[in-house]
């Protein structure tokens, strides 16, 4: 005689347990994977972050294990700050004629955003599948008024 067991009984199935990676309750995925410093030898605009690269780039290295960080030299450029996010989008900062405090702002702006465009707070836009006249209804402007 085989015995069945409640549903709640029942053992989980390997199949039927999966869980992926969401920003939300217990879990944070960090959004940024990949920042680029851009700076020019010779240019004294570069100054303020080759500085910043040769006293905070390791420190922010050891604190930021899931971040790639990769220094380039490009000649006769500005300086530049790129991040590269995990939704395939980047953001770019010249920090040219930063201080060493505001490169370091800027450095943790990228780090703790997410990579997202910037949409208004205004108001929320109207998604539709079907083309439809919008605006706002009032019953002073109708032939009929509206009746309770």
């Amino acid at each position: 005689m085989a015995s069945k067991l409640a549903p709640t009984l029942r053992p989980f199935l390997r199949a039927s347990q999966s869980s992926y990676a969401v920003n939300g309750h217990g879990a944070l995925v960090p959004q940024i994977r990949k920042m680029v410093f851009e700076f020019c030898d010779n240019w004294a605009s570069s100054t303020n972050l080759r500085t910043y690269i040769h006293n905070h780039i390791e420190q922010l290295a050891r604190e930021n294990p899931h971040v790639e960080f990769v220094v380039r030299r490009r000649a006769h450029r500005e300086p530049v700050l790129r991040g590269f996010y995990i939704n395939n989008r980047d953001k770019v900062i010249c920090v040219k004629g930063f201080e060493v405090n505001g490169i370091q702002q800027k450095v943790q702006l990228l780090l703790d955003s997410s990579g997202a465009k910037i949409k208004p707070l205004k108001r929320e836009t109207v998604v539709s599948r079907n083309e439809a006249t919008r605006g706002i209804w009032s019953g002073l402007h109708v032939e009929e008024p509206f009746r309770i």
